[in-house]
């Protein structure tokens, strides 16, 4: 099922989601210290964290699923942001540096397409950083959040889906530590729960967060996920004329005027 657009920036507008992008858009920016020149693309609802890229990158897109809904964003200029199917984007193969997914593999109906869809518009040598709600964790169990909406991952499914799609995890991390209440002194205290816990890898985490690049080949006795494609059709009637229904060619009788 997927999220409302509305409830979405409604989250990211309040103090819980102003911690929560906070806490994970310094994860992610760690990972792209170096974005200077690079095209930048966020799937599902990254404009919260795509605000940080916009300067040095060469583009930065924000791609949101049409069941969702989309806003416009950046709040002044030209919109960069467009409703598309996730499974089928309007982009040319190889096409973007940096991809981030946030709020959409664990809303998807077809998470194992979008990976698929993702790894085709992925140069090689590019990164995509994927957000996906921990199944261990207190955020996905309560629906007051986004995290708590869709299909969590432990980290073993998380990195089956990966393989199976032909990427290479790099970083494993994991972020939100802090409880999904607004109470200001959890809120306050908040780094320091991150810090704590990542220092002594602590289960509990609200989020994944993991990094990968797309692999080139498949690796010997990998299954390869494909997309399915649709057999061949043979015409189901045949010709109508004249000579329909013969088992040989039909000799038409001469008829005499």
């Amino acid at each position: 099922m997927s999220l409302d657009v509305v409830d979405l920036r409604g989250f990211y507008a309040s103090p819980l989601g102003e911690v929560a992008r906070r806490l994970v858009g310094r994860m992610v920016r760690a990972r792209w210290d170096d974005y200077s020149g690079l095209r930048v693309l966020g799937i599902g609802y990254a404009t919260p964290y795509l605000v940080d890229f916009q300067e040095q990158a060469q583009r930065a897109l924000a791609f949101m699923p049409a069941a969702q809904g989309v806003v416009h964003w950046p709040l002044s200029g030209r919109s960069a942001a467009a409703l598309v199917e996730t499974t089928m984007m309007p982009l040319a193969d190889a096409s973007v540096d940096r991809i981030l997914a946030i709020h959409a593999l664990e809303t998807g109906e077809h998470p194992r397409d979008l990976l698929e869809e993702i790894w085709r518009i992925l140069a090689p040598g590019g990164r995509v950083i994927v957000v996906v709600p921990s199944r261990s964790g207190l955020w996905a169990r309560l629906d007051t959040t986004p995290f708590g909406h869709g299909h969590p991952y432990s980290r073993a499914q998380l990195q089956h889906l990966l393989q199976e799609t032909l990427f290479l995890p790099v970083f494993w991390g994991e972020a939100l530590y802090v409880p999904p209440f607004a109470r200001s002194f959890l809120l306050r205290s908040a780094p320091a729960f991150e810090r704590v816990a990542g220092r002594f890898s602590l289960p509990g985490a609200g989020v994944h967060v993991v990094e990968a690049t797309k692999q080139l080949y498949r690796p010997t006795g990998l299954r390869r996920a494909v997309r399915r494609a649709f057999p061949r059709l043979e015409p189901a009637l045949g010709t109508v004329g004249a000579g329909a229904g013969c088992a040989s060619p039909c000799k038409l009788a001469k008829i005499d005027p």
